[in-house]
């Protein structure tokens, strides 16, 4: 693992209002598979090269999640959705950027924006490559969800060896009736299942954060005791 910069940063949190959030930053040129599997497994989520997880001393409401694959079911309602969305084509390839990309991106989050009261700076071609293509090394992906020839939604994802860590998903608000945000995640656990992977990472789930929350109801699921060291053993439960 070769760390170029390692500091800590301090600032508004982004998930709780009223409140500040302290950072660890890793930003790590050559991430094996193993390296990441470890980082995640220990609370931190990656964008591009950085890998990141929230270190605030008065506060543990950020809870790093992950599902149980081998014990998920999938609902009537959860197959409904399924079978609503079969006529979208997905494919997956390694991550990558263009016009289409940054227009969906930035259509996207004008609509959040409106319907939750985001933050809207908009994106650079550059930032986009920092955040979601640069640093995939051998395990990130991207899936490309389409209705007829119309790009309709991006899931980054990276494969590791016991699951798979779910980074960003994107879509087009056009299209809300297909349920598109819980049609990427029923596709993550599927696919799971079928590569024998027994967890999905999901990230931070945070109880009063609406744009968080919706992650509990991925039963079942395992949280992680506190924010383990690199040479600790990771507990979730």
């Amino acid at each position: 693992m070769d760390i170029l910069k390692e500091f800590r940063a301090s600032d508004k949190c982004s998930y709780l209002p009223g409140k500040n959030q302290t950072t660890h930053y890793k930003i790590i040129s050559e991430c094996s598979a193993a390296d990441c599997q470890e980082l995640i497994e220990r609370g931190y989520r990656r964008f591009g090269k950085m890998y990141f997880r929230p270190i605030c001393p008065a506060c543990d409401e950020c809870k790093s999640i992950k599902i149980d694959v081998d014990n998920f079911e999938f609902s009537a309602s959860q197959r409904r959705v399924l079978k609503k969305a079969s006529n979208i084509k997905s494919y997956i390839q390694r991550p990558s950027i263009s016009k289409k990309h940054l227009e969906l991106f930035e259509k996207y989050h004008l609509f959040m924006k409106e319907k939750k009261g985001w933050d809207y700076t908009p994106v650079s071609a550059q930032n986009y490559y920092n955040s979601f293509v640069d640093g995939h090394n051998s395990f990130g992906y991207e899936v490309l969800y389409y209705l007829d020839d119309t790009l309709i939604g991006v899931d980054l994802i990276d494969i590791l060896d016991d699951g798979v860590s779910s980074i960003y998903f994107y879509y087009d608000p056009d299209y809300m009736k297909y349920s598109l945000g819980k049609l990427s995640m029923y596709n993550q656990i599927t696919f799971a299942k079928r590569s024998q992977k027994k967890w999905i990472y999901l990230g931070y789930y945070v109880k009063e954060c609406p744009s968080l929350s919706y992650k509990s109801h991925y039963k079942p699921y395992l949280t992680l005791d506190g924010r383990p060291a690199i040479y600790e053993q990771p507990l979730w439960f």
